[in-house]
């Protein structure tokens, strides 16, 4: 092993994991999570939090709605469940793992959510995972099920996202380029981390949890781009808590699922750095640095440089769709491998698509929920204002590093102009990140795309802003379902 993850080198990664020096890594996360306590949190890290607690909550409200939100929801009546967990934005009550399961895929369905950044040279897009998505529902619907107070939750939220993202830093690269969903992957750890923590399990019961939930790892990145990338935030929820289920119950398993040569680490990427883990969990928490960033638009990450800057070009410089003769959108090579669809015809396609994403900054000024539909996608003038829209590679973004997301613009107006712009990182990121106004406006647009009730969502904005002083963690998903808009959906589970 060579260079600390600090200095913004290029690491080695060994697949000869079973050294003395990796040995006992899987025992160093799961002390970690039994011995930390609420007096660890620094106040920055807990005002940075709730700021992503806040985003995931309007994130699940909003994915209530989505087609895949309905789907959900229609096979979970089926079952005939009953149970305490609330899945958010809906009338449902049902068992812990699968209201983590719904609301994992709610948070995550619209692409709308957190994302961990990376600072290493050789991190291809310079973000891993999406670290709420996957923590999050497991850890409230544990807490609402336990009576937890608001800072048991935290805790295990806040755990289960650093546990997340060191696994994160650490596997290969390989682990992504190969065509693994980090945050399905990894985003499994984090939800075992959380359940562990609320359910007050010792050091063996969550070495075991940690283990149960790396067989349970699984996603693929081919399935960008449909309801099934969603699904893995939701499965691996579910997955950390069905782990710390059966290993409460005696379920055995490795204790060094980790750093075994037959482990996660090994199987799954074919190494891993270990001086990005070992003895950094904690040191420096993942929400301090290098950050994590809170979106400002529904779609991939990889998009949000281009559209942050797009849009300061627009206003600044009153730019109407009628000027437009071309504009070119240039990054380094590897974004091009992500933003596959070029010409989509769904929703979820232009959520990965540079062209539709430009597009329609142009034509509407804005690039929210509403504009990402079927429909919108589908119009005439989106489609053809995609046609002027050129993305490839741009020789200067490339020798930016791929630990960036620098995406180069360069407008071309039909009265002669060219007007160009940069960035490496977009409105969100810790670079330029969101103020806990600025993400209570993010959530109210969700709630208004999901028609919740906007007397409820004004109580929730406050109550995640004191998170840490609740009492009981049911004051807050008491205001998290919203039985009206879903009975003709889930007649079958409301709630007096």
């Amino acid at each position: 092993m060579s260079a600390s993850p600090a200095n913004g080198s290029i690491r080695h990664f060994t697949p000869d994991i079973h050294s003395e020096h990796g040995e006992g890594l899987t025992r160093e996360v799961a002390s970690f999570i039994v011995d930390s306590a609420t007096g660890d949190l620094p106040e920055e890290l807990l005002d940075v939090g709730r700021k992503s607690i806040l985003d995931g909550i309007g994130l699940a409200i909003a994915g209530s709605v989505a087609r895949s939100g309905r789907i959900v929801q229609d096979y979970l009546v089926k079952q005939n469940l009953a149970g305490e967990a609330t899945v958010i934005g809906t009338a449902l009550r049902v068992p812990e793992r699968f209201a983590a399961f719904a609301n994992g895929i709610g948070v995550h369905a619209d692409d709308y959510d957190d994302t961990q950044l990376a600072v290493q040279e050789d991190r291809v897009y310079g973000l891993l995972t999406h670290p709420t998505a996957p923590c999050l529902p497991a850890a409230l619907a544990i807490a609402e099920c336990r009576d937890s107070t608001g800072s048991e939750l935290s805790l295990a939220y806040h755990l289960g996202v650093e546990v997340e993202s060191k696994i994160a830093e650490a596997i290969s690269p390989r682990h992504y380029q190969h065509g693994f969903h980090s945050t399905a992957t990894c985003g499994t750890f984090a939800s075992a981390a959380a359940t562990a923590k609320l359910n007050g399990l010792d050091l063996d019961t969550t070495l075991r949890a940690l283990a149960i939930a790396a067989s349970q790892a699984a996603g693929l990145r081919e399935n960008f781009g449909t309801m099934t990338k969603p699904f893995h935030a939701g499965r691996a929820a579910e997955a950390g808590i069905i782990a710390a289920d059966f290993a409460t119950a005696g379920w055995t398993a490795a204790d060094c699922i980790l750093e075994s040569p037959r482990g996660f680490f090994q199987a799954h990427g074919g190494g891993y750095a270990l001086e990005a883990i070992r003895g950094r969990l904690g040191k420096p928490w993942t929400f301090i640095d290098p950050g994590v960033s809170i979106k400002p638009h529904p779609s991939g990450s990889l998009t949000h440089p281009g559209m942050t800057t797009m849009l300061d070009l627009i206003v600044e410089h009153d730019i109407r769709p009628e000027d437009v003769e071309r504009v070119a959108v240039g990054t380094n090579h590897n974004m091009p491998n992500a933003l596959i669809h070029h010409r989509p015809v769904d929703e979820l396609q232009a959520k990965f698509s540079m062209e539709f994403c430009i597009a329609i900054l142009l034509l509407e000024r804005r690039g929210g929920l509403p504009e990402f539909t079927d429909e919108v996608v589908n119009r005439d003038d989106v489609k053809a204002m995609i046609e002027k829209i050129d993305f490839g590679v741009h020789p200067d973004a490339e020798a930016a590093g791929y630990h960036k997301m620098t995406t180069i613009i360069d407008i071309e107006l039909t009265d002669g102009r060219r007007l160009s712009g940069r960035a490496d990182f977009g409105k969100g990121s810790p670079a330029n990140p969101m103020s806990y106004e600025e993400v209570a406006d993010k959530f109210f647009g969700c709630v208004e795309f999901a028609r919740f009730d906007i007397a409820r969502a004004k109580r929730i904005v406050s109550l995640v802003r004191e998170l840490e002083q609740l009492d009981t963690v049911r004051e807050l998903t008491a205001l998290l379902g919203q039985e009206p808009a879903l009975q003709e959906v889930a007649p079958a589970n409301l709630q007096p």
